[in-house]
């Protein structure tokens, strides 16, 4: 299975430097995409490497910030996640899946009520954003509030029968 792993990311590796000399992609995407594909090998410190690489290049893009804050959060550097969570958010305030991500992190603080903000405020930009519902129907139903995790519950339901 290890084999088949290595055989992806080598892959991805060849394909992102082939789009990378072609021009179609840039420096910064091209850490992001590695990044990506240690992620999916669950190879967390090599993701986060990979995708620190992409915001030295550059400093704006918030998709690096946002799957950094991702690997972090994989190794329980909660409190890292919330930081590049945040640097994305401050730099695109309507990145839905950026405060979605920031809200799981605070779950696990069990900071509720910062993590109900955030999935509110995921929500409020991507109303159909299902897994935002989910996350801030278990973050309700962790402080006592049945009807409103109820509620969120059926309505992630609706958009995902």
């Amino acid at each position: 299975m290890k084999s088949k792993g290595a055989l992806t990311l080598a892959i991805c590796v060849i394909l992102a430097t082939v789009l990378l000399s072609l021009g179609w992609v840039s420096p910064a995407k091209e850490h992001v995409v590695q990044g990506d594909s240690f992620v999916k090998l669950e190879q967390w410190d090599e993701a986060i490497a990979a995708y620190s690489k992409a915001i030295i290049i550059d400093p704006q893009y918030i998709v690096a910030y946002n799957n950094r804050g991702f690997a972090y959060a994989q190794k329980g550097y909660y409190d890292k996640a919330i930081t590049d969570y945040t640097k994305a958010i401050e730099i695109d305030p309507e990145y839905a899946r950026a405060y979605n991500n920031r809200g799981f992190a605070y779950d696990n603080f069990r900071d509720y009520n910062k993590a109900i903000a955030d999935y509110t405020r995921a929500i409020l930009i991507d109303p159909n954003y299902v897994t935002a519902y989910y996350n801030r129907g278990f973050a309700y139903r962790a402080i006592g509030e049945k009807s409103k995790s109820d509620a969120d519950f059926q309505r992630a339901a609706e958009y995902n029968p």
